[in-house]
């Protein structure tokens, strides 16, 4: 049964640090903007909250519950030369108990040791930030506000990130949001990957309930089974109540372009104002299919 819990244990670890690396950052609520032009230029435009997981997930983003002691329970005593039971003297009760005194220190130092490799991963995974740190919101706010594109980036507590990001530029190479400096791993909100036929694929991976990492249910699964691992992620669940927070907004592609494919329910609407036409999608916790769409422009 020990061995079993510490190989739980261990899978809880790995699925926490992947479920945070594959979500690393993740939209909360929101307003996205993408125009595109037949002669390549765009501007994209994205209002609304940023959220860091392992912030929002506190400091059980980067570590596990500390090890809890289990209550110390006295075993069956036997006679070596005849295997019958008896009551346990003094001096049988009070070895057991320094047997088990033993095996509860081992218990937390190896904890202590794996809560350590967790939380040096995390930094590593989070460029240098220290998510037990009470300063790794401010240093994480001042990353993304010396970035080109975000004129306003205001923490909120809890992980969350109130942010303003705006840029316009030629699509003559392939575009996502966000990349943020010393972030290795974060899933795109919206990218837009130019083809050499012309056309421009557009998908949001991350405005979708399917953000999570994938890698997660598999290793909850195995886990579980062994008793180890309670179900963490849920629909609708909110940062640091268990599971992924869900993204919740609009997003709009606004085109004078050929919409060639889209997965919106309405299909693209005329915009009389401006001549473009657009595509709008809502974005919240019945959003199983991430948007995306393919567009014609010009060579």
């Amino acid at each position: 049964m020990i061995a079993h819990r510490r190989i739980a244990a261990a899978l809880t670890a790995a699925a926490m640090l992947l479920v945070l690396a594959g979500c690393m950052v993740l939209p909360g609520r929101f307003t996205s903007d993408l125009a595109l032009r037949k002669d390549g230029t765009f501007t994209f435009h994205y209002k609304g909250e940023i959220i860091l997981a392992a912030l929002a997930q506190g400091a059980k983003g980067a570590k596990m519950e500390e090890a809890t002691a289990e209550p110390f329970e006295q075993q069956p005593c036997t006679d070596p030369t005849t295997d019958e039971t008896h009551d346990c003297s003094a001096a049988e009760i009070a070895q057991q108990r320094a047997k088990w005194n033993d095996e509860q220190k081992e218990r937390k130092a190896a904890k202590a040791e794996e809560n350590a490799q967790n939380r040096k991963m995390m930094q590593s995974m989070m460029g240098g930030i220290d998510p037990d740190d009470p300063k790794a919101a401010e240093a994480f706010a001042q990353r993304l506000a010396r970035q080109q594109g975000f004129t306003s980036v205001v923490s909120k507590g809890g992980g969350k990130f109130e942010v303003d990001y705006s840029i316009s530029g030629r699509l003559d190479h392939d575009f996502t949001f966000p990349t943020i400096e010393r972030l290795p791993m974060v899933m795109p909100f919206v990218t837009a990957i130019r083809r050499s036929d012309g056309s421009v694929r557009v998908d949001a991976p991350a405005f979708s309930t399917a953000a999570a990492n994938p890698v997660m249910p598999g290793l909850g699964a195995m886990a579980g089974a062994m008793g180890g691992l309670k179900e963490t992620s849920k629909a609708g669940s909110k940062p640091g109540m268990g599971g992924p927070p869900i993204a919740e907004g609009t997003f709009t592609v606004r085109t004078d372009g050929q919409i060639l494919a889209n997965n919106t329910d309405e299909g693209p609407q005329a915009e009389a104002a401006s001549g473009l036409t657009r595509l709008d999608w809502k974005v919240d916790a019945r959003t199983s299919a991430a948007p995306t769409a393919l567009i014609k422009l010009g060579k």
